[in-house]
């Protein structure tokens, strides 16, 4: 065992006076699905939902052993980082300074708020994270407090590794393979690192929302990038740009090891999971549960391990995860349909309807001619094979319509 490996055990030691173990459960219902032996490592059971309050536990272990006197931290997050922080403020008994976007749902403020108690102070301020998080480095250097990265910091890599550790001992052998979800890459890179301390065979695999693939820009770059446009559904993974620390330690990453996760098909998986298992995870904590449809043949016979990791999901936003969900499936479409103004048209289209299609939404838009309307209509079905069913109905009936499910420009309007 190097150095790295015995730090590792010391940390995971020490975070017990914090937090049992999170469990190591094999997924009975992904097992059978992918004829492997799938284990979950259930880091959405931690106290605050999360892992994140690994790395920031010991990083702030860290600067207390070396500087006593040092009793405010700062830190920028609207999520899982901060209450991660605050929980761990609360632990050390020191003042925490959490600066969060004003648009952060009080849902996440009052949590955070829960978890730091009174020695935590909450700002708003900035409508977008950039601005919120200059705010947090301009206090730290005004008010000489110190500010925790939640990913880009040595010792946060080191704390996110105790993941591994637990993982080993619990399973009692080395798993085939690891999943990871990847956003800033503090977990990824502590989990690769154990390993390799450890001399262990195991594959790695990363996965990164498709929308926020920065692991994969860095990799083909050779450093890290800034991508031009991220997707912020997932909104625990969803970084611009890979910290700098963590590349250091995952740049010799086989890009074909990293996949993307489509958004609408992570939904899929966060609903299954949901109502197959009972298992709530946020969309950053389906990631690596989701890639398994994509491992599907490399996986048959193993022994894999999937770490979820975070359960903070808001369940307001159900309704959106069961819409991107069906438009992934192809069970739920839109389309602009010009109809005909004349009595018995819409009489009509409704006769073209099939026993399992059903309206959804049906909003006139605008008459585009005196004799014609533009109608938006969305339709719910049981198998995606009756769209085509309904749509040869349409052409036979010589209706125009302009399917415009997956066309984000129209749909980020209307929709």
């Amino acid at each position: 065992m190097d150095d790295f490996a015995a730090r590792i055990a010391q940390v995971t030691q020490a975070m017990r006076d914090l937090f049992p173990q999170t469990p190591l459960l094999r997924n009975d219902h992904l097992s059978a699905k992918y004829d492997a032996d799938i284990w979950l490592k259930r880091e959405d059971l931690t106290p605050v939902r999360s892992y994140k309050i690994r790395g920031a536990f010991n990083a702030m272990r860290h600067v207390l052993a070396k500087d006593a006197g040092q009793r405010r931290f700062v830190c920028a997050s609207a999520g899982n980082h901060a209450q991660g922080v605050a929980f761990a403020c609360r632990h050390f008994d020191v003042q925490g300074v959490i600066f969060m976007p004003v648009t952060t749902p009080q849902q996440k403020i009052q949590k955070t708020r829960i978890f730091g108690g009174e020695g935590i102070e909450i700002r708003l301020i900035g409508d977008y994270f950039d601005d919120t998080l200059k705010a947090a480095q301009a206090y730290c250097e005004k008010e000489g407090a110190h500010f925790l990265s939640p990913f880009d910091d040595e010792d946060v890599i080191e704390g996110q590794a105790s993941v591994a550790i637990e993982m080993l001992e619990q399973l009692g052998r080395d798993p085939d393979m690891v999943v990871l979800p990847v956003g800033g890459g503090g977990l990824s890179a502590g989990i690769k690192k154990c390993f390799a301390a450890q001399g262990s065979a195991t594959q790695l695999r990363y996965v990164e929302p498709k929308g926020g693939a920065s692991l994969a820009a860095a990799l083909l770059a050779g450093a890290p990038v800034t991508l031009n446009k991220v997707d912020n559904f997932v909104d625990g993974a969803a970084v611009a740009r890979i910290g700098d620390k963590p590349f250091g330690v995952l740049a010799d990453v086989d890009v074909s090891h990293v996949l993307a996760a489509p958004e609408d098909r992570i939904c899929t998986t966060i609903l299954e999971m949901l109502n197959i298992e009972g298992v709530v995870l946020e969309p950053a904590g389906a990631l690596s549960v989701d890639a398994l449809t994509e491992l599907a043949d490399e996986i048959r016979g193993k022994t894999v391990v999937c770490v979820t990791s975070g359960g903070n999901f808001d369940f307001e936003r159900l309704p959106e995860v069961k819409e991107r969900s069906q438009r992934y499936l192809g069970v739920k479409k839109y389309f602009i349909l010009r109809m005909p103004q004349r009595p018995g048209a819409l009489r009509d289209f409704l006769e073209l309807l099939g026993p399992e299609d059903d309206i959804a939404r049906f909003e006139y838009l605008k008459k585009s001619a005196r004799n014609f309307g533009s109608v938006l209509i969305g339709i719910e079905t049981v198998r995606a094979s009756n769209f085509d069913d309904l749509f040869a109905r349409l052409d036979a009936a010589g209706l125009a319509y302009r399917d415009i499910t997956l066309d984000e420009t129209v749909a980020e309007f209307i929709l």
